[in-house]
């Protein structure tokens, strides 16, 4: 269920995109893209620029960080950020059209909380909207010793794919190329089983011509992995990925990230503009893991939206 629309704070007008995670710090930081940030704004409208959320759900504040690795460009020329995992106090981010041209995806990791960057010498040509799957605070409530992060099956940012692929990575390895392994199948005991092989890649979530921008944030107290996934424009929209005034998506909820997918929520147009990205910040979930906040773009600014999932059991 969702909190009334009128309820809904909205910060940042202007900036798009809106990765989070729950840092080392107690902080939260996220990159926006397309915009001037929060007040007081930047002078130059940036493709990508990092900030840092201190607060509560229904008092925060954003805080603009300034950075030479800020980027410009508006549109497919300028790099964007899609996904955000803190580590052991180290950020990583994908950055998405690498190329410049709205395609692949490239790596980026800062030790001082978004101040510097050091980026990846490779790229995910095949991949253009990838993300990490966050565990609470820089990461500490992980499954296992791994990262992992997903993305659409498909090389560009606003064209959609008909499956989702999901990878992963030991933590301490983040920025290898050569050490992420690639989710393949499951096998007869029910386990996954990983590739090197890019080639050998399978999909843990199929949807046709539906799967593109998304975010999975792993529910603690629940035990459920949630999926926010766009439902993209539709054909013949000029880019499919906007839907920050006008759309609809899908909430999926899993025992583990390849699954199985069940529909938590998903409507066609929701009430107001969903944006192009939503995520549930792991620091904003109750302690019962019932009450949580959806940090999303709609209205193309950094929007929150309290939701109260309902279980089964209590219906």
């Amino acid at each position: 269920m969702w909190a009334p629309a009128d309820t809904v704070v909205r910060k940042a007008a202007g900036s798009d995109n809106l990765p989070v995670t729950w840092a080392d710090d107690d902080a939260m930081y996220i990159t926006w893209g397309d915009g001037w940030g929060f007040e007081p704004k930047v002078q130059k409208k940036l493709s990508m620029g990092f900030a840092r959320i201190i607060g509560e759900p229904s008092n925060f504040k954003g805080i603009n960080i300034r950075s030479a690795a800020e980027q410009y460009g508006g549109g497919r020329s300028g790099r964007k950020g899609w996904g955000l995992i803190s580590v052991e106090g180290v950020l990583y981010l994908w950055m998405g059209h690498a190329d410049r041209h709205g395609g692949q995806s490239q790596l980026a990791w800062s030790v001082d909380h978004a101040r510097t960057w050091t980026f990846a010498d490779w790229k995910f040509s095949q991949f253009g909207l990838m993300g990490f799957v966050n565990f609470g605070k820089d990461n500490d409530q992980a499954r296992d010793d791994y990262v992992y992060s997903y993305s659409h099956d498909g090389p560009l940012a606003d064209t959609p794919a008909d499956g989702f692929i999901l990878m992963r990575v030991q933590k301490n390895r983040v920025n290898e190329r050569e050490s992420w392994k690639f989710f393949e199948r499951i096998d007869q005991t029910g386990q996954p089983v990983w590739t090197s092989d890019l080639k050998h890649r399978g999909v843990v979530f199929q949807h046709t011509d539906e799967c593109l921008r998304s975010a999975m944030t792993y529910n603690a107290p629940l035990r459920r992995y949630l999926w926010w996934q766009q439902i993209p424009a539709p054909k013949g929209s000029l880019d499919r990925g906007d839907t920050r005034f006008e759309g609809g998506f899908g909430v999926y909820d899993a025992p583990e990230p390849w699954g199985p997918w069940s529909t938590a929520f998903y409507t066609e147009k929701w009430d107001i503009g969903p944006g192009e990205h939503g995520d549930f910040p792991a620091k904003w979930m109750s302690e019962d893991g019932r009450e949580l906040y959806l940090v999303f773009s709609g209205g193309d600014s950094f929007s929150v939206r309290k939701a109260t999932i309902v279980l089964k059991r209590d219906d």
